[in-house]
């Protein structure tokens, strides 16, 4: 079975650090362009951070960079997401998946994400 298990999520304060990990079954992940996405509560998801596969080139939405860091463990098939000084506004559901436009991820293959809480 071919799929993308997120976790690490949790509760955290502002200022707070939270590591995310995104690890793939059935598949080689290094081959793929990896995308961490974020709904926020009553908000569409959108792309927060993502890395290429063959060049390994990092992209990060405006407001996480500099907080934030994406790296990839071949050898453990994941990604991570780590996230410094958290804020309120970092709440949300993240997810990953084998892409880095969410308009390129197929609706079946969304992951049940992992919920990240920042709140004093």
């Amino acid at each position: 079975q071919v799929q993308l298990v997120e976790s690490g999520g949790g509760s955290a304060q502002p200022g707070g650090s939270l590591r995310l990990s995104c690890t793939a079954f059935g598949f080689r992940l290094r081959f793929f362009d990896i995308g961490w996405f974020r709904r926020a509560p009553g908000k569409e998801r959108k792309g927060v951070s993502c890395i290429r596969s063959r060049t390994e080139i990092t992209e990060y939405e405006e407001s996480v960079k500099g907080r934030f860091t994406i790296s990839r463990d071949n050898a453990k098939n994941a990604v991570f997401l780590q996230m410094n000084n958290l804020e309120p506004e970092d709440t949300g559901v993240y997810y990953c998946a084998p892409a880095c436009d969410k308009m390129a991820v197929h609706d079946d293959s969304w992951g049940q994400g992992t919920q990240v809480t920042v709140s004093l």
